[in-house]
C-alpha cells in the first residue's frame, strides 16, 4: 500500500466515530464536530474512505471517496453519516435500525492507471479480491472495492457490472479502451 498502515487503535477509534457518525445522523442530529488534532497523526492525515453500512448482511448503504482531500477522520466520519442518510439507492437509516447495522471501513490507496493493450489483457491484468478498479469514460466513472470480488469473482461478469454501475453497456471494456484505475484498501469493521 502506498500509504501508512493503521494501526489496531487507529482503526477502532474511526469505527467509534463511524457510529457515533451514524447514531447522530439516524436521529436527525447535526454531524458530529472534529478536532483533528484529538487524533493520532495517521488520522490527522489526508485520506482516502468508504464506509459499508450492512444490515442483516445485505447492503444498506455505501459512500466514499477514491482521492484523498481531507483529514482521514473527517473523511470517514462524513461518509459514515453520508451512507446512512444520503445513499439515493436506499430510504435514510432511522433510529430503530441502528443497532442492527454493521459498520465497515475501507482506507483506499491512491489509484493508480493502469497500462493494458486490449480486454483480454485487462482481464489478465486484474487481480480478483485484491483489487479496487475504477473505470472511467468521459465524465462517467464507476468503482467497485475490492470486497465486491467475493460476490462477483469473475473478472469478465465483474467489469460487466462495473460498466452497467456507470450507465454504460454491459460490454462496453470489450467494444471500447475505457481509462482504468487499480486501488487496494486496508479494510476493517465492527
Amino acid at each position: 500500500m502506498s500509504q501508512l498502515i493503521l494501526s489496531a487503535e487507529d482503526k477502532q477509534t474511526l469505527l467509534q466515530v463511524a457510529r457515533f457518525s451514524l447514531v447522530q445522523a439516524a436521529g436527525g442530529k447535526p454531524a458530529p464536530e472534529i478536532d483533528i488534532r484529538d487524533y493520532s497523526r495517521n488520522l490527522q492525515n489526508d485520506g482516502a474512505s468508504f464506509v459499508t453500512l450492512t444490515k442483516a448482511g445485505d447492503l444498506r448503504g455505501c459512500i466514499g471517496t477514491l482521492e484523498a482531500y481531507q483529514p482521514l477522520v473527517q473523511d470517514v466520519c462524513e461518509h459514515a453519516r453520508a451512507a446512512a442518510i444520503e445513499d439515493y439507492r436506499f430510504p435514510p437509516v432511522r433510529d430503530h435500525e441502528v443497532p442492527q447495522i454493521k459498520i465497515e471501513i475501507s482506507y483506499l490507496t491512491t489509484p493508480q492507471l493502469l497500462d493494458y493493450d486490449n480486454s483480454d489483457d485487462l482481464i489478465a491484468k486484474l487481480r480478483p479480491g485484491i483489487d479496487g478498479v475504477v473505470i472511467r469514460d468521459g465524465l462517467r466513472r464507476a468503482t467497485f472495492l475490492p470486497q465486491v470480488w467475493e460476490k462477483i469473482p469473475d473478472p469478465q461478469e465483474f467489469l460487466d457490472h462495473l460498466c452497467l454501475k456507470m450507465g454504460a453497456s454491459a460490454r462496453m471494456w470489450q467494444m471500447k479502451k475505457l481509462n482504468v484505475s487499480l486501488y487496494q484498501v486496508e479494510e476493517f469493521s465492527e
